[in-house]
């Protein structure tokens, strides 16, 4: 299986570079992905609604582009742009990592919580999951309160993942959604409740159907 992926934002070849090298070692076996940066006046950071809204029009254009030879396209996003619009236009499938997370927590009957950096992006990962008609399957979405760079130092990003996680421990929430679709998430650092990789399992669950 081949997947063109694009990121959310504009992120330069550095960032693009770890982000590829992400994908290359969680991928499952038999699937590649393929990832793409917007262009430099896409958004560069997700902090606003109209960060948000801009940067859904930028991975429309590029996945609705994407070329032939891919099986599968992917927004390298948790907040899934224009995932709904590309699924109703385009013929190939496209990923949403919040939908098919949210599709299997409905599956198993389990909500999840989440994290996020920053408000705006809990506001927006809320509206999505309403518009799918998901909501009870996303319960608390914990604000990290996180700049930019802690997407790709990590460390700071752990530390407010572990705080956050000891407070939803107190809600009855059975497992956390890390999200950022650039972020690691160690599987053997102790943790009060479960975090898990959204972008592992929709990888791991589009590799199943291929």
């Amino acid at each position: 299986m081949r997947i063109f992926a694009s990121t959310p934002l504009y992120v330069g070849t550095e960032e693009l570079a770890r982000r590829q090298q992400r994908y290359d070692q969680i991928s499952p076996e038999g699937v590649t992905i393929e990832l793409h940066d917007l262009p430099a006046e896409a958004p560069r950071q997700l902090n606003n609604a109209e960060d948000i809204a801009r940067s859904e029009e930028f991975v429309h254009a590029a996945l609705a582009a994407a070329p032939d030879g891919f099986d599968v396209l992917l927004a390298d996003c948790v907040l899934d742009p224009a995932v709904g619009r590309l699924q109703d236009e385009l013929d190939r499938p496209v990923i949403g990592i919040l939908r098919m997370n949210l599709a299997y927590c409905a599956a198993v009957g389990v909500p999840m919580g989440a994290v996020v950096r920053n408000e705006a992006i809990a506001a927006e990962m809320h509206r999505v999951a309403k518009s799918y008609g998901w909501s009870r399957w996303l319960t608390d979405v914990e604000v990290l309160d996180l700049s930019f760079d802690a997407i790709s130092e990590g460390t700071a990003w752990q530390e407010q993942l572990d705080a956050a996680a000891v407070r939803v421990s107190t809600k009855g929430v059975r497992s956390l959604f890390n999200g950022c679709s650039a972020v690691d998430v160690d599987p053997d650092h102790p943790s009060v409740v479960p975090v898990f990789d959204p972008v592992i399992r929709a990888l791991e669950l589009a590799a199943v159907g291929r």
